[in-house]
């Protein structure tokens, strides 16, 4: 929280060195938790307020604690947040005029929290296609020169009989935590002990990794630097993200831009075509998410690229 009073106080005192030069009509953009000073001295002007909104708000910490709940024993070191930061959050939201968030998941959230409908508006994240050639056509060369490796997306699924001499890599890529449902996700790899699939996790764990020491199908290779990400994303061969909730979740698109299929929830943003990048959970229970690895065992896709939406497209959506 003292990030975001300094982040708003340095924004406030830019805008009264550049107010004098601004040309009405004035729209200020801001994100949330970092928004209420500087849509304050906005509004105080007359000046026109958006919120960025990262996230699904107060039903995403419920939905945590419910989690936390549920998994007990995988010592979560979640938190909820103080009071006094929704109180703040709930000034931006009166303060704005319009409100962007990255999924219908998010505005869906965000309407149980009593938000005005016509408040919101979803607006995807930026992401091209121009790196994701480049990226896909690597990959391809790759599994193109290694036959010792299973991958569906870039070299085509297997018959049933051959691909089980294969090991399918299944990636998680984040931080591990309970609210992008790792513990739904530990719980299908055991249903799956006997299938030739294993779990790599990447990322900062908050859960105890005492959690996985049991079982031999999941492996944590710890946080990633940035530079090595790629190397992680072209090592397997199909991304893996049951959320429980994320207000769009980058990492699902960078997967598909690596060629990678993937297996995400509905709590997200909708980067993934069912039976074409990729496969759309039902629901998150142990059981559905074990049946879907199951499903990219052996079914081939047609289309694996990540949806386009440009920096123009941006600025469209957020002056209209």
């Amino acid at each position: 929280m003292e990030r975001n009073r300094v982040f708003q106080e340095v924004t406030v005192g830019m805008l009264k060195r550049l107010e004098k030069n601004l040309q009405a009509p004035t729209t200020v953009f801001s994100y949330s938790y970092s928004a209420r000073d500087v849509f304050r001295f906005a509004k105080e002007r007359g000046w026109q307020t958006v919120l960025g909104q990262i996230d699904p708000g107060p039903e995403e910490e419920r939905i945590v604690a419910e989690e936390s709940d549920r998994y007990p024993q995988m010592g979560s070191k979640w938190n909820p947040a103080p009071d006094v930061y929704w109180d703040i959050w709930r000034e931006e939201l009166g303060l704005a005029d319009r409100i962007i968030v990255n999924s219908e998941w998010s505005r869906q959230c965000l309407l149980k929290d009593g938000v005005p409908g016509e408040k919101l508006e979803v607006v995807p994240l930026v992401y091209g296609v121009t790196d994701a050639g480049d990226q896909r056509e690597s990959r391809s060369q790759k599994a193109g020169a290694s036959t010792a490796r299973y991958s569906g997306a870039t070299m085509g699924h297997l018959p049933n009989d051959a691909g089980r001499s294969r090991v399918l890599r299944v990636l998680f890529l984040g931080q591990i935590i309970l609210r992008k449902g790792v513990g739904r996700l530990l719980e299908a790899m055991r249903m799956l002990k006997d299938e030739p699939v294993e779990l790599i996790l990447a990322g900062p764990s908050m859960i105890d990794p005492s959690a996985w020491e049991d079982l031999p199908n999941v492996r944590w290779i710890g946080p990633v630097p940035r530079g090595e990400v790629g190397k992680v994303y072209g090592d397997a061969d199909c991304f893996i993200l049951p959320t429980l909730s994320d207000g769009y979740a980058l990492t699902q698109l960078e997967a598909l831009s690596w060629g990678l299929p993937v297996i995400a929830s509905k709590h997200c943003g909708s980067a993934v075509t069912h039976h074409r990048n990729g496969w759309i959970l039902d629901d998150i229970e142990p059981a559905t998410i074990s049946a879907a690895i199951r499903v990219a065992l052996r079914q081939a896709l047609p289309d694996i690229r990540p949806p386009e939406f440009s920096i123009d497209d941006l600025g469209a959506a957020l002056i209209r």
